[in-house]
């Protein structure tokens, strides 16, 4: 590593590569921080060109690289390696063209994602996918991660608001992918490029769909005594043919938890609420929010709030968005997770985890997007009382077997990453796993683009997962720093 850092100094310059051990600890994780590895080195490259030339570099010396954008990822999918590069790409920040007559905007993947939506505003359009971590999550991360949010339910993840790619190659080539027309002929690698969780390369352009600001938009916030209320009104909802923008659900958990981080002033004696949220043409709007509410009602919601202007939209979504963050509040250490199930099973499987939760002593808030059954339930646990981490690792991987069960999926948005890698045999049989391998292995045959990380390795579970403890083998051998 040390015979490499010149020449990646040369690449992106002193100040663009980090060696200082106290700065690469900075890297040690991304927004799972129940799994920690220092880098290697870091680099901050600011253009295509560099990163290409870093991964060049890295192919030729057999070298393994990750990709990190914000670090925002809840999958350990940014999990760096001590024997590889950090490459992060939060220096390319550039919003390049808005195009509204085309309706797209070009970008680097540094840009924020909500900085998509200031820099279309001023021509009536706005960038649709937005996942809780917008202010701050990057493209690149979103591409990488085939990230929804809130307004999936209507609008898709980000694989649908993407035309084009500019991507460096694990060889260290630049390629494009599509463009700005809104269909290209040929294999759709533009599809199995986003959601590859940098296996296959790393995003250094992308062109975005930008969608038109609607008419108008009505969120509503309806408090239920418990789950199954708020469930049945989904289902009520759905079935009426009424596509809201946005549904999501909060437990009495959750809620305890964002009122004591962002005080968002829910219903008092809530054990559930409901947020939906609609837009378009006015008249639409106003017809759809008279239903949701009569069906609300029929459910047994006992209030029902509508925002009456931006900041009061603003309020109802804040606890929402701050739900992850906020479980901080009520407890020392959780897991995030990230499951899908059939919108049909959602009260059965909430259930289930709730008996889960009450049989293992380990409590469970649940969020998630209730209108396409994407599940975020938080394992709650102190990581100071031994066994506490492990306990809640169980829990948390019996809630994907729950949803593997009844026809779902182990991850819907957050990714595989190295949490998830050892349940991939759960959900796929081994002939599955081979072809993607066999897939991932076209594009970097040398495999040195974000290893062990979506399928699993033969290493890789035959460890605990978690923070490790004890010494690393390569702290022994003298080949890396542990702090």
């Amino acid at each position: 590593m040390s015979a490499l850092v010149p020449r990646l100094k040369r690449i992106c310059g002193g100040d663009g590569v980090i060696t200082d051990a106290s700065r690469r600890r900075t890297y040690e994780s991304d927004g799972l921080t129940y799994h920690a590895e220092v880098p290697g080195v870091v680099v901050l490259p600011t253009t295509a060109e560099q990163v290409a030339e870093v991964l060049g570099l890295c192919a030729a010396e057999g070298v393994p690289f990750v990709p990190r954008g914000a670090g925002t990822g809840l999958s350990a999918g940014a999990l760096p390696r001590t024997d590889g590069v950090l490459v992060t790409t939060s220096r390319m920040r550039r919003v390049i063209e808005v195009d509204p007559d085309n309706e797209c905007a070009v970008v680097q993947p540094g840009v924020a994602n909500l900085d998509i939506t200031r820099a279309a505003a001023p021509y009536g359009y706005y960038y649709a996918p937005d996942p809780s971590s917008q202010q701050v999550c990057s493209v690149g991360g979103n591409i990488a991660e085939n990230s929804g949010g809130a307004h999936c339910l209507k609008y898709g993840f980000t694989v649908n608001h993407v035309l084009g790619l500019q991507i460096a190659t694990p060889q260290g080539g630049l390629v494009r992918l599509g463009g700005k027309a809104p269909e290209a002929p040929g294999y759709d690698l533009i599809g199995a490029f986003i959601g590859s969780e940098g296996t296959l390369g790393i995003a250094t352009e992308a062109t975005v769909r930008l969608v038109r600001t609607p008419q108008k938009v009505t969120t509503l916030l309806a408090a239920f005594t418990g789950m199954d209320a708020g469930g049945e009104a989904v289902s009520s909802v759905v079935a009426e043919g009424v596509l809201p923008a946005a549904v999501e659900m909060m437990d009495a958990l959750s809620i305890e938890a964002a009122e004591a981080a962002v005080a968002c002033d829910y219903p008092e004696g809530a054990g559930a609420v409901l947020i939906v949220e609609l837009d378009g043409p006015a008249a639409d709007v106003d017809a759809d929010a008279a239903m949701v509410r009569r069906l609300c009602e029929r459910a047994g919601a006992f209030e029902i709030r509508e925002a009456s202007g931006a900041a009061e939209r603003a309020r109802i979504w804040k606890g929402r968005k701050s739900a992850f963050a906020a479980v901080g509040r009520i407890s020392p250490a959780y897991i995030v997770q990230d499951g899908v199930v059939p919108r049909t099973a959602l009260g059965e499987v909430l259930g289930d985890i709730a008996r889960l939760s009450a049989e293992s002593g380990i409590r469970v808030a649940n969020v998630f997007h209730a209108g396409d059954g994407n599940l975020h339930p938080l394992v709650l646990f102190d990581d100071a009382e031994p066994g506490a981490g492990e306990r809640a690792a169980e829990v948390s991987g019996a809630i994907l077997d729950l949803c593997i069960r009844h026809g779902g999926s182990i991850t819907g948005e957050h990714g595989v990453g190295v949490d998830k890698a050892c349940s991939m045999p759960r959900m796929f049989t081994p002939q599955d796993l081979e072809t993607m391998d066999l897939f991932r292995r076209a594009f970097d045959p040398a495999g040195v683009a974000n290893p062990e990380k979506l399928l699993p390795t033969p290493r890789l579970c035959g460890e605990v997962p978690g923070v490790r403890k004890d010494v690393h083998p390569l702290v022994a051998e003298g080949r890396a720093e542990q702090f």
